[in-house]
């Protein structure tokens, strides 16, 4: 089974960012606790560096991650700028742009964007404790500035699909974990991700949904996810009628 540890960013003594009477250690335990659930349904195995107001330094909640053996990191937090209403959108920051790290980055800026964020893209914080100090692949997700007006209207306004899009996006990027038997559509395996970025991209030309998860050893391209076989063999069928070549996986 999957683990991933979700920290809220700040708390207890340490607010964060602030504006206008709302604390940014306020909104991430909100959101953590939401993503988390989220995943939980779909069968991962959650771990929270906080389910509470309580302060941790940075150093902790890396000690409590590496300590809790998870596969996956993920940190929670708002943006904020010099002056309100400066900048809006979304950005996922990691230690560096390259393996799993960067994929469930992308995939959580994407699936924010549908929601209605602007997209700020992927950026390399290697200074960052979290980010640097964790053993396993870190991501740290500042959904929206919280002294933004448009940002904040979303993040209430559109909340349960802003935990909806963040939980899916780390799905995606470990491969869909659920707790339910699915089958999905094998469509080729790399060592280096960006081959597998470039078959994902044609995939998604083509009008396939389609995912990459990282086995360990292999970038695997995958596609669809279905509870029944038939429909997965179907799926198949238009995907070699494509060109592609296929084989199913459970």
């Amino acid at each position: 089974m999957i683990k991933v540890i979700i920290d809220a960013g700040h708390g207890g003594s340490d607010p964060g960012a602030v504006y206008e009477g709302r604390q940014e250690k306020d909104d991430t335990l909100k959101l953590a606790l939401a993503v988390g659930q989220i995943l939980e349904d779909n069968g991962v195995d959650v771990v929270y560096t906080r389910t509470d107001d309580v302060y941790q330094k940075p150093i902790e909640k890396a000690q409590i991650a590496n300590a809790s053996g998870a596969d996956y990191f993920v940190s929670i937090h708002r943006n904020s700028s010099r002056t309100p209403n400066q900048y809006s959108g979304v950005e996922t920051l990691v230690y560096d742009e390259s393996g799993i790290k960067a994929e469930m980055a992308e995939e959580i800026n994407k699936r924010l964007e549908k929601v209605g964020f602007h997209n700020l893209g992927v950026t390399e914080r290697p200074g960052l404790i979290v980010l640097r100090r964790t053993k396993m692949p870190a991501v740290l997700v500042e959904a929206g500035f919280i002294n933004t007006e448009e940002d904040n209207r979303l993040f209430d306004e559109r909340f349960d699909e802003t935990a909806q899009a963040i939980a899916d996006g780390i799905l995606a990027a470990v491969g869909g974990a659920s707790k339910e038997k699915l089958y999905r559509i094998q469509v080729g395996a790399f060592r280096n991700l960006g081959y597998a970025r470039d078959l994902l991209y044609q995939l998604e030309r083509d009008g396939f949904e389609a995912f990459i998860f990282w086995d360990g050893e292999f970038y695997k391209v995958q596609a669809g996810a279905y509870r029944q076989l038939e429909n997965a063999v179907r799926m198949e069928a238009a995907l070699r009628k494509k060109g592609y070549s296929t084989y199913i996986v459970s």
